[in-house]
């Protein structure tokens, strides 16, 4: 077992939180911060900012804190993301449209070159970034030409492991999963499938606790 595969995938979400924070000050913040200080910009507790950031070394000063432009900088070297990465998208509807025009994705270095689609009435499109819809059918062609690293689907559910399989056969390692439906690719292939609806069932589970103890409350009193 490596050492990376010790490392908890909470761990890796927390340490793109941590990078959020640093990113502002060091705009226009002080240099160094303390653990207790990004913790509390994160909400977490500063223990486990500084168990996360063990797993890759030592850091900062004891009593001291951290160098922000040297943290952050660590930080994306970590996770990767003092690159940029290519990626196309299967899928051109309202969600795959706003993906692909989001600013965001491009500030922090991931750079949509494709933009696939199976509806003959989409294909030739040009949307606002300069991308031209092409057919699904030339995603083996365009992803090595282009040199793709990264697919993204939103397809309805009934195309994405089909498409998924396309991209995968394709060549691409690592595939972002929109569609309401758990995708399955190859053990060579990684993927995060990205499901709104168990996030929004998370959500009214607390909301629901929440109302049955303000209800029980106000019985009490």
């Amino acid at each position: 077992m490596t050492k990376d595969s010790k490392i908890p995938n909470s761990t890796i979400e927390r340490l793109a939180f941590y990078s959020r924070p640093l990113e502002a000050l060091l705009k226009d913040g002080p240099p160094i911060i303390s653990s207790e200080k990004l913790a509390g910009l994160c909400g977490v507790n500063a223990a486990q900012v500084r168990k996360d950031l063990a797993y890759f070394g030592e850091f900062g000063v004891r009593g001291v804190g951290y160098e922000i432009k040297a943290l952050l900088r660590e930080i994306k070297r970590i996770l990767g993301t003092d690159r940029k990465w290519t990626l196309c998208i299967v899928g051109i509807g309202n969600l795959g449209i706003s993906l692909v025009e989001n600013e965001n994705f491009r500030k922090r270095g991931y750079v949509f070159v494709a933009a696939f689609d199976s509806d003959a009435r989409k294909v030739g499109t040009r949307l606002p970034c300069g991308l031209t819809v092409e057919h699904e059918g030339n995603i083996g062609k365009v992803v090595k030409a282009l040199e793709i690293k990264i697919g993204v689907i939103t397809t309805p559910a009934r195309a994405a492991q089909r498409v998924a399989g396309i991209l995968s056969k394709a060549g691409i390692k690592a595939i972002l999963n929109f569609a309401p439906i758990q995708v399955r690719t190859p053990e060579r292939c990684i993927i995060e499938n990205v499901d709104f609806s168990v996030r929004l069932e998370n959500l009214v589970y607390h909301l629901e606790r929440l109302y049955k103890g303000e209800n029980t409350r106000k019985k009490q009193t």
